[in-house]
């Protein structure tokens, strides 16, 4: 069970390095946009530190997607419709 978790997680790390590179993003303009010091930001991205949920969820409001595709479990990047308050 540990071996899938581990997988997952190494999903998770490639997807946000792939689309911060791909997008000429730097780790310091992610960690600005979530508050956080570059050292932190680099250490998820890195595999050094998992992604609590409230940083992933900012994450993907970042790039305009959702959890489920930084998490790999799809291949839409659009974001769901947000919930109505």
């Amino acid at each position: 069970m540990s071996d899938i978790l581990v997988v997952v997680m190494k999903v998770k790390y490639d997807k946000i390095k792939i689309l911060r590179v791909d997008n000429d993003k730097t780790q310091q303009e992610l960690a600005d946009f979530l508050n956080l010091t570059r050292s932190a930001y680099s250490n998820y991205e890195n595999n050094i530190r998992e992604i609590p949920i409230e940083v992933l969820s900012g994450i993907a409001d970042f790039w305009n997607t959702s959890v489920d595709y930084l998490l790999d479990r799809t291949d839409e990047k659009k974001p769901y419709p947000r919930k109505e308050k």
